[in-house]
């Protein structure tokens, strides 16, 4: 097993896991590796110091806590945390139906509420091209995250 620290495109930084270094490499390559933070699978490996021993007579330097995946670090990840605890908290998740409620609730087939899913982007395209209210957010809902 190695562990890497990974960085993705938005500047998240994460350590992961994997089985070796061409375990990574294939991974990395079809689009398999995503941030834990935002779900971007544009990931690489990020620099970082690499593990010594320091023998065995030697005291060991106590360890300093690793950051937590789910804690944000900076204010642009607190902004997203708020923004996403905000959502959950006072919109129903639809999962995959939200192209198919969102349209329901335009053309006032549906009650109007505030809602939150998965949409692929021709389905999001399609509701913007017809006038319904849509934005993508910055995050994947913690009910589609492990």
């Amino acid at each position: 097993m190695i562990q890497y620290a990974l960085k993705c495109r938005e500047g998240h930084c994460f350590d992961s896991w994997f089985q070796s270094a061409e375990a990574f490499d294939k991974l990395a390559a079809s689009g398999l590796v995503s941030c834990a933070v935002c779900g971007g699978s544009d990931v690489h490996k990020a620099v970082m110091t690499p593990r010594v021993s320091a023998g065995r007579d030697a005291d060991p330097a106590p360890a300093k806590p690793a950051p937590r995946l789910t804690e944000p670090v900076n204010r642009a990840e607190k902004a997203v945390a708020e923004l996403r605890r905000k959502i959950e908290q006072n919109a129903d998740f639809v999962g995959r139906d939200f192209a198919k409620e969102a349209r329901a609730m335009h053309l006032g087939d549906a009650p109007e509420r505030s809602i939150y899913g998965e949409a692929r982007a021709d389905e999001a395209k399609a509701l913007r091209d017809d006038g319904v209210p849509v934005v993508m957010l910055p995050f994947i809902p913690n009910r589609k995250s492990n």
